[in-house]
């Protein structure tokens, strides 16, 4: 199965957890308020906003705080200023590895995904070394017994879908960042329920792992995923489907 659909079935079964604990709060925030800053406070004309404040509703964040984080992002209450930090590197098995972080402290934040790789048989890289490898695009994950591929891929190559693929249990159905506003609207409108949705990174070409570099990757992964400055993490492992079924087993 390809990195970006486990990982990203991984992190959806994640975030439901967190989401309970109010943990993923924090980064939903940061979020918001990044794209606010740099789109304006209206989801109605901002998309990178929108998708933010659906995956804070998504996970139970109440509207006060989603008010707050809007209204902190286009300055009309003051805050800590946020960077926007895109941290590469390689993990076992030499898979490309790449973090999009907001920070305050970008010097303590470094340190510390440094301290990540190394600790998980990994290396922090320079800017550049792998962001080459990866296309940024809307991804959607949708359970393939909630929908037939017929139904799935009429609504979906209708509102600008550039993909649609069975992958395992799943359906991933991706699009270009600018097609995803749309695209989930479509969706919604079908009433087709997503398991997830998100603006991420998606190797073009990927490392097959054996069941022993898998769980040393995707340890890696979650690790760096639990950053609280870390808002997304993508990879170009590829787990075959013998290998998952041995992980799973385990």
């Amino acid at each position: 199965m390809a990195g970006h659909s486990h990982w990203a079935g991984i992190k959806h079964k994640k975030a439901a957890v967190d989401a309970k604990r109010g943990k993923i709060w924090s980064k939903l925030s940061k979020a918001i308020i990044v794209a606010a800053r740099t789109g304006g406070g209206d989801p109605n004309f901002n998309a990178r906003l929108r998708v933010a404040v659906d995956a804070a509703k998504a996970a139970g964040m109440p509207k006060d705080n989603i008010s707050r984080a809007v209204k902190r992002g286009t300055g009309e209450i003051g805050g800590a200023a946020l960077e926007e930090v895109v941290y590469e590197g390689y993990g076992p098995n030499g898979v490309a590895i790449l973090c999009d972080v907001l920070t305050d402290n970008r010097n303590r934040t470094t340190a510390e995904i440094r301290k990540c790789f190394d600790l998980h048989g990994g290396k922090l890289g320079s800017a550049g070394c792998v962001a080459w490898m990866f296309d940024t695009k809307g991804l959607f994950l949708i359970a393939s017994d909630k929908v037939s591929e017929e139904k799935l891929m009429e609504a979906a190559l209708e509102a600008g879908a550039e993909d649609v693929k069975r992958e395992g249990d799943r359906f991933a159905v991706t699009c270009d960042p600018s097609a995803f506003a749309a695209l989930s609207d479509a969706l919604a409108a079908a009433e087709i329920p997503c398991e997830s949705a998100e603006i991420t990174r998606i190797a073009k070409d990927y490392v097959d792992l054996d069941a022993d570099a898998a769980r040393k990757v995707l340890k890696l992964m979650e690790e760096l995923d639990e950053h609280d400055d870390v808002q997304n993490v993508s990879s170009n492992f590829n787990i075959p489907d013998e290998v998952l079924a041995e992980l799973s087993a385990s």
